[in-house]
């Protein structure tokens, strides 16, 4: 059993000789720079709801609006986590269709459905963010129960079939999440075994057994993924790792390190943060450093490019290239203490960075916001 009492929050941030209200300066200001400033992405409606858009793709997504619920929930503001949890519950939330439960993953923020199929990374980011709203700030009626609405939501997850394939959004046989029900692949930066370990302890009694054995399956699975002399990972992956390069007609090209593969080192450090740290694991240290001297040292000339998971240079720039420096920046949660070398390095520059305007402002910001609370110790298991 998990001694959530003992679970400690190292802050990086300090380490570097930045003060408390240096860090919680900045916290604030990526807060109102994400949902008030002139920069915002946020957009409050009449009926007490929100939305966050992507701002580039414009539209409303289930990884933003479950990002922007754990955002409010770690810093306290119960009043915008309800307008994001009500807006997504009445245009995203589906009664009926091939997977009934489960969340639209792209919205017009009109609220008329883009898509109708979900992406579990925001089923399982909207059921964390609930089941810490309930712990945090008690539940209510209806929609507002947070604890039933998550384990609702976690039964859905891993007991509903979709209704096109009979696939469940995990696959039964291997406890790894699909990239979408109806899939048989994954994308390694769905991989949360620090949210299955306490979806181990808070869902439903008779499917705590399953959540367990995710989040060690989630463990050895990232190790595959990860390129064992670079560290880095795909966007999108078999079941024993290797990248994923079929159906591209289908799906675009995703076998490389690129957007959605920036978040694999963040989901890393944050289960070395909350669990792997105590129990003295090492392979999370082991693949962070990996992954920054491959950007610090072996690409140094061109740290923003786009690479094969073996490190082979592709043509054309990151997307993202915030989001790259933020990630890096938190991998140095795994990395010994206290803070030196190469994650160092990253931190700092980091700390550099200001946030990012213009179009592509929504992904960078948001993974931005989520280093700065991990690394000043500010997200919290509640």
């Amino acid at each position: 059993m998990i001694d959530l009492e003992t679970v400690s929050y190292r802050n990086v941030l300090s380490e570097l000789g930045i003060s408390q209200e240096e860090q919680e300066r900045r916290i604030q200001d990526a807060f109102q720079t994400i949902f008030f400033g002139p920069d915002k992405f946020c957009t409050e409606v009449p009926g007490d709801m929100a939305y966050i858009l992507d701002t580039g793709n414009l539209d409303v997504r289930t990884e933003g609006m479950s990002y922007g619920m754990m955002m409010c929930v770690q810093l306290d503001k119960p009043r915008l986590f309800d307008k994001l949890w009500k807006w997504a519950r009445t245009y995203m939330y589906q009664e009926g269709g091939r997977n009934p439960g489960t969340f639209a993953w792209s919205v017009d923020p009109s609220g008329v459905p883009n898509a109708r199929g979900p992406a579990p990374d925001g089923e399982e980011y909207f059921a964390m963010a609930l089941l810490f709203a309930s712990h945090r700030w008690g539940d209510r009626e209806g929609i507002f129960a947070y604890g039933e609405e998550a384990r609702a939501l976690l039964r859905t997850l891993i007991h509903q079939e979709d209704r096109g394939t009979g696939r469940n959004f995990w696959d039964r046989t291997n406890h790894l999440i699909r990239f979408v029900p109806e899939a048989d692949f994954t994308d390694p930066s769905y991989h949360l075994p620090h949210f299955y370990e306490l979806f181990a302890l808070w869902a439903d009694p008779e499917d705590r057994p399953f959540w367990k054995e995710a989040a060690e399956a989630s463990r050895r699975y990232l190790q595959l993924a990860c390129h064992p002399v670079t560290g880095l990972s795909p966007e999108y992956a078999a079941y024993d790792g290797t990248p994923w390069t079929r159906d591209q007609q289908r799906y675009g090209r995703h076998d490389w390190h690129y957007s959605d593969a920036y978040r694999t080192i963040a989901n890393l450090a944050m289960d070395y943060l909350w669990f792997g740290r105590d129990r003295g694991e090492t392979w999370h240290m082991e693949i962070a450093e990996k992954l920054r001297r491959f950007f610090l040292e072996t690409v140094s000339h061109n740290p923003r490019g786009i690479y094969a998971v073996d490190g082979t240079e592709l043509p054309g720039t990151a997307l993202h290239p915030l989001a790259i420096t933020a990630t890096l920046a938190e991998s140095a949660i795994a990395s010994p203490e206290p803070l030196s070398g190469r994650a160092k390095r990253c931190v700092e520059g980091f700390w550099g960075s200001p946030l990012r305007r213009g179009e592509r402002r929504y992904y960078d910001n948001c993974l931005s916001l989520f280093a700065l609370l991990a690394l000043s110790g500010r997200y919290r298991i509640w």
